[in-house]
Formats: structure tokens, sequence, C-alpha cells
């Protein structure tokens, strides 16, 4: 007897039953909630530290582990100068827009898109054509409230908005002001007008020590741990590259106006990996195990004609098309997408957005970001960049520690070019302190340069030089350019780095979403689909009575259990057995044990079909489910299919 199907959709999705749930189970909830709480900080609860947990152990798995990465755990408090070099105290900003008339603080391009993506749904609606039909709570609102009457607008402008809305991510500050002024974009909340919009610098600025005498920052991200240590992480990698270094840990951003729960917040732990590579080989070794991966893909030339538009694409079609910028970079988004889809993101609602010009951070040269849909729209979840040089070269810059690969060459290079010698002693005697500034003139010219001066001195006796506006004279008895030969056996370089960067917290709350369902019979049993790798809980073990004589069988399962790895829980409760699954069904846990005195049975969570067996055979096929070794469908033929009827009151 086959297992029957479970329809998860004839319910519309329902945010607000979804919020309810999370909120009840306490799944995360406002940090300092007793004291009112503040904007963009939350605390996860048991079943949202545990699935937060489970997130990141896997992936440590996916990625770390399987690609043999070296794992850092560096610092939160950083002392300003690191972000003065890294330019996040220049850059790291976003603008934002303040209402004239109450002073509220609005991030502007948040303003613009959430105005203009509910006047077209206004005008969806208006047509006929809406999402999700209104339900009565919504009727009641709307007869309240004129402002919901739908609106329809006429095409073109429907057509503009949308080319808005495909390019949202590229526009400037002044733009976005220019935007709010031809579409009349005002305060939501207000229906008062906003001012123009200023930069916003999203880090925390602190101090390290007693007078406050060395100022500091809450690091954003985790990059930089990486970038400082990295003379370190090259000698433990017996000073080769490619390789990768990994980091888990806290990061903070001041973030404008945080309301969209856990999708934007000031606190928030992250993954980060910089894969150091040969800027002149981003090759990747494992890039062949992984081209056949299918990526929905929306490159930068899609958004700026203003569409949004996605393009299912192999990741090696996409490298050999020059769309992906080298194969490390497309390796790399191939492993995300398995990464996301195995820990259950629904592989429809995830593409891979390019940045755009005006969008793209100071330091990267190509960059995507792992997109998940949700009831508030696209979600940058994950980020892929090439971050080129340009760290590790600002930080040598500064510090003057180099920050370089020294490769001992198979095959010396030989090699002849120009070489300036200086007489120290007449450049001071002749020019005083014009000689140091003619060492440092001549010294940075590239070999054009040199050529051009050693002519002028063979030719003429004499070269001129400018400097600071000024004309110097050069002759044979204060500087000397001759051709010398090199061999050069070690070849020094600054390797390149791809970064992908993981936003957990945003991962946790889509993949919630995305597990969210209602069962047919009963809109209010609210269940969470989520996969045995990740879910808070593995088994519900539910005794068939709460008698003190079933006491020691419970014992026995729940100490096996444990013993073979699997998270359990006990619910002994007086309840009926239908609802202490019920209430499990909200936790996310995938498969539930009831035990009797005769036998065992298995229950799945999402069809409710029930297996039964010896102890022993229930607990073995129930470890390897949760261990991912087994499926239901293999499981169905090592346990009998029991052909009652489970309690659903």
């Amino acid at each position: 007897m086959a297992t029957q199907p479970v329809n998860k959709t004839v319910h519309t999705f329902d945010k607000a039953r979804l919020e309810a749930l999370l909120n009840r189970r306490f799944f995360y909830a406002p940090a300092f909630e007793i004291y009112g709480g503040v904007a963009g900080l939350y605390d996860y609860g048991p079943p949202g530290s545990s699935l937060q947990a489970n997130i990141i152990a896997e992936w440590r798995r996916h990625f770390i582990i399987h690609d043999h990465m070296l794992e850092l755990d560096t610092t939160i408090m950083t002392p300003a100068t690191v972000f003065e070099t890294s330019g996040h105290v220049a850059r790291f900003a976003d603008w934002m827009v303040k209402d004239t008339q109450t002073g509220d603080v609005l991030r502007a391009d948040h303003l613009v898109r959430n105005v203009l993506e509910a006047r077209l749904a206004s005008d969806r609606e208006a047509r006929g054509n809406a999402e999700h039909p209104a339900n009565e709570n919504d009727k009641k609102k709307k007869k309240k409230n004129v402002k919901n009457t739908p609106v329809r607008l006429d095409d073109d402008k429907v057509k503009e908005y949308e080319r808005t809305l495909a390019q949202m991510d590229n526009f400037s500050g002044p733009e976005l002001g220019e935007l709010c002024r031809e579409h009349g974009i005002r305060n939501p909340d207000t229906d008062n007008e906003v001012g123009e919009p200023q930069q916003f610098n999203l880090m925390f600025a602190s101090s390290i020590g007693p007078t406050g005498q060395h100022p500091g920052y809450l690091r954003p991200e985790t990059a930089q741990g990486h970038f400082l240590n990295f003379s370190r992480l090259l000698e433990f990698n017996n000073g080769r590259v490619p390789f990768a270094s990994a980091q888990i840990g806290r990061s903070f951003r001041n973030e404008i106006s945080p309301r969209a729960g856990l999708l934007r917040v000031r606190e928030f732990t992250m993954g980060e990996i910089e894969h150091f590579v040969d800027p002149n080989d981003k090759r990747h070794p494992r890039f062949s195990e992984y081209r056949h991966v299918v990526l929905s893909m929306l490159d930068r030339n899609v958004q700026l004609q203003g569409l949004s538009t996605v393009t299912p694409m192999t990741i090696g079609e996409a490298v050999d098309k020059g769309i992906v910028a080298n194969e490390t970079l497309g390796y790399f988004l191939g492993r995300i997408q398995l990464f996301l889809v195995h820990i259950g993101i629904d592989p429809k609602r995830l593409r891979f957005r390019q940045h755009m010009g005006n969008e793209m951070a100071h330091y990267a040269t190509d960059c995507w970001d792992a997109e998940i849909e949700n009831a508030t729209g696209w979600t940058e979840c994950v980020g892929c960049a090439d971050r080129a040089a340009y760290d590790l070269s600002v930080h040598a810059a500064r510090t003057g520690h180099a920050l370089v690969v020294r490769e001992a060459l198979k095959e010396p290079v030989v090699s002849e070019r120009e070489v300036a010698e200086f007489n120290k002693k007449a450049l001071g005697q002749k020019l005083g302190r014009d000689g140091g500034v003619v060492q440092k003139i001549v010294g940075e010219m590239d070999q054009r340069g040199l050529e051009r001066v050693k002519d002028a001195l063979l030719a003429h006796g004499s070269a001129t030089i400018s400097a600071d506006g000024r004309e110097i004279t050069l002759t044979p008895d204060l500087v000397t350019i001759q051709r010398k030969t090199f061999k050069q056996s070690i070849r020094e370089f600054t390797p390149n780095v791809i970064e992908p960067s993981f936003g957990f917290g945003r991962i946790l709350y889509t993949l919630l979403e995305h597990s969210f369902w209602s069962r047919e019979q009963d809109i209010e049993r609210g269940v969470l689909s989520l996969p045995p790798v990740v879910a808070p809980t593995k088994v519900l073990i539910v005794p068939l009575s709460a008698k003190e004589e079933f006491d020691p069988l419970v014992r026995q399962v729940s100490t096996q259990l444990r013993k073979a790895g699997v998270f359990s829980r006990v619910d002994d409760s007086n309840t009926s057995i239908g609802k202490r699954y019920a209430r499990n069904d909200e936790l996310g846990t995938p498969f539930g044990i009831t035990i009797d005195f005769a036998c065992m049975s298995l229950t799945e969570r999402d069809t409710t079909e029930q297996l039964i067996g010896p102890i022993d055979d229930v607990i073995a096929v129930v470890t390897d489910l949760v261990q991912g070794t087994l499926d239901w469908s293999t499981a169905r033929q090592r346990l009998l299919v029991y052909d009652g009827v489970q309690a659903v009151d």
C-alpha cells in the first residue's frame, strides 16, 4: 500500500498564523521584552536555538569539513584603524530619510520599494488579479480604512514601477531622493513628506580601555579577522595557496529601521569563508564535480533592462560564458545552492542575483546574492563575492607587514630591466632636500619613464623631471640608469579572495516560512516540515499511558536513542496522543514513537503514517532515518505498516 500524498497547499500561507506559532512555541522573541524591547534585537528560545545550532553544524560539515578549511574565532571588538583601512568607516553605510514632521527615520531604498510594491499590489487587486483572495478580516479593515481601497494604475505607470523595482539596488542616494519626489512617496505611517536621503554608517562605535583612548567598533562582519591573520594561516598551510579559512560568529549592524523580524536585525550570527587564490589562476580543482548544478540566475544585464526574469543555467555554462567571473566563484555558488536545498529551502523560491555597478561593494569585482523568496519578497541570505586583492593590499600598505605569498618557481625566470642608481652624497650636496625627492620620483618610475631619462642623459648630458610644479635637472654624476639582468627564483604575489558570507538568522526564518503549512482537515493544526537534519527535536516519545509501569520502557527507549546520538523528547502528559503529536508538529519534530507493551509504532510527521515493530527494530529504523541513511519508503519495507487510524482529536 503506497503512502497517501499530503496536500500542503490547500490553505493559503498565512504569515500571521506562522508568527503566532513561532511566538507561542518560543522559537524566538523580542529581546528585553518585559522592558518594552529594542527593535532589531531578538532572543532565541529552545527550539530556535537548536534549529540554528543544527543549521550551523550542517554548514560546518558541508563547507569546513568538506573542503578542509581552516577555522578561526577572532574578536568582535575591533580597533578603529582596522575599519578605517578597510574602507568601512567611509563606505559601510545605507541611505536614510526623515519624516519632515515627526523626525522618524526610514531606510530610503526600503521606503521606495515598499511603497511601489504596495501600489502594484493595489493595482492587481483593482484589476481582479490579487495574489490571495481577501479574507473576512481584511474586508472589515477596508471598510474602516478608505486608504485600503484598491487603486488601478495606468499600464505605463505599472511598467515604470516594475522597471524601477528591478533596478532598486542600483540607485544612489540622490537618485532615491529623486524617486521619492517623482512618485510622491511619503511616510506610509504618517502620510508626511520625507527629506533628502542622507548616509548613515551602520557600525556600532565604541572605545577600548578605561579612558577611551583607543576608539573601536563592534565588527559588522567577521572578514577582517581572516585578513589580519593571513600570514599565520598561510604558514599553517605550509605556505601554499589556494586555501580557505572559515569563521562562525556574531556581527553587529546598526540598522536604520529594522521592521522585518529576523530578516533585518542589529545583532546576528554569520558564517564567512575567505578562499585565498592565485590571482593568475582562479580555477578550482573540484569545479568539474559541480558543473551540472542548475541555478536560477538573474544577471546584471537583465536587471539593467528593468526586468527580473531568472534563467535556469548550470554553473558550468555560466562560467564558460563569463556570466560568473571564474571557476572558484562558480564552485561556491553551486555549493551554496546544494547546502540551502539540503537543509530545506524550496529550490523554486531560491535565485542567484548578480550585483549591479552602483551596489557593488567597494572591494568586489563580481558578486552574487543567494536570495530566498518569503512573505516580504526576495531577501539576500548569502553573498558570494570576488574581493580581489583589496583587503590584503590595504592592510599591508597601512601596517608595512607584507601579506603576500612567496612561491618557489620550478624554472627560474630570467629578465632584463632598467635600474636607477643614485650618488646620494652628490645628490645631497647639489640638490639638498630635493635629493630625496629625486630618489622617490625616479625610484617609482616604470620602465618607459626610466628609458626616457636614460636616453636624455646619454644624448644631452642631462634630463629634467617634474616635482610639485618645479623642474629638477639631473646629470650623470647624480644618477645613472643601466640595464641589468635578473634571475628570479621566487614569485611574490598578493592572493585574491573569494568570499561566501551567510546570514544564519535570515536562512533560519526563510526555512521556517518554507516549512510551514496547515493540515487539510484543520487549518488550526500548523505543521513545520523541517528536515530531520536540522529539526530541533528528532523523535517524540509518547507513552500510550501515563501509568508508572511504562516508565522503565520509556527510559530504555530514551537511553537507546541517546546512545545512538538521536535527540529525543518524552511527552507523558495526560492529553490525547493526537494532541501530543499536534504540539510537536508545530516544533517540526519529524518522527514519533508511541510506546505500548505489545509493540512500538513509528509515526512520520507529514503523512501521519505509522509503522510498527519490535523496540530494537523501530529504534534502528528511526536512527537511520534521522542520520539520513534511510528514507521513509525504505523504512516501510523494514517495518510493518499499521492499518489502524491515529487519533487526531
